[in-house]
């Protein structure tokens, strides 16, 4: 067991909870994105200040449900100073409302919850529309960002969302149940995250594509 270690700033900071904070960031829903956070800090805290901050968390939670919120990765820091180490967190966070409108964001602080409040507010900013048929998008397409590149293709009903990591957030974010995917290059989930929305950019409304085709949208989605 470590020893608390006292910081710059007045508090006491746990090195074992901050590790387990950083350690359940891969991929949460909605509700753990807050009880990440809480358990990095509420800790220590009396029970009934807990309870208080409990209380703030569902009123808030539950008039944000319109959003599904997913935290791609948490990241943690150290930087060494005179009177011992200073963390600091990094958050990148997908946004959905499942129904074709999908953003994201990334935020750093000194706190997991103000870090990942930046990157939810971020992302609330910067969303974009995903073009969604039948459950999968449109048409082929393939997204770029730096040595990272991801493959999307439509697939059948029943097929489900094959794809891992952060391209899963963004789909189950926006409203996609089948779709067929492939990362290729660099793995970094920054990168993974820029190639994914480069596709939905590139991506064409399916009225568009039955013009082009000639076709009508019964003709070519039934």
């Amino acid at each position: 067991m470590r020893e608390a270690q006292q910081t710059p700033g007045g508090g006491m900071e746990n090195a074992e909870q901050t590790e387990v904070a950083v350690n359940d960031g891969n991929e949460v829903n909605a509700g753990s994105v807050a009880g990440v956070a809480g358990h990095a800090e509420g800790r220590g805290r009396g029970d009934g200040r807990r309870g208080r901050d409990r209380g703030r968390d569902r009123d808030r939670d539950s008039g944000e449900k319109e959003f599904v919120e997913k935290l791609v990765k948490l990241n943690r820091t150290a930087k060494v100073v005179k009177g011992g180490r200073r963390f600091s967190f990094s958050a990148l966070t997908v946004i959905g409302d499942r129904k074709g409108s999908v953003g994201y964001g990334f935020g750093k602080a000194n706190d997991v919850s103000e870090a990942i409040r930046k990157s939810i507010d971020k992302a609330k900013r910067n969303m974009v529309k995903l073009p969604v048929k039948n459950g999968t998008i449109p048409h082929e397409v393939t997204g770029l960002f730096k040595a990272s590149r991801v493959l999307l293709k439509p697939a059948c009903s029943g097929t489900g969302i094959i794809a891992g990591g952060p391209v899963r957030a963004i789909m189950e974010a926006g409203g996609v149940t089948d779709v067929l995917s492939k990362s290729i290059g660099a793995s970094s989930q920054y990168n993974v995250v820029k190639a994914a929305f480069d596709c939905i950019s590139k991506l064409m409304d399916a009225k568009a594509i039955a013009k082009n085709r000639g076709k009508s949208l019964n003709e070519l989605w039934g």
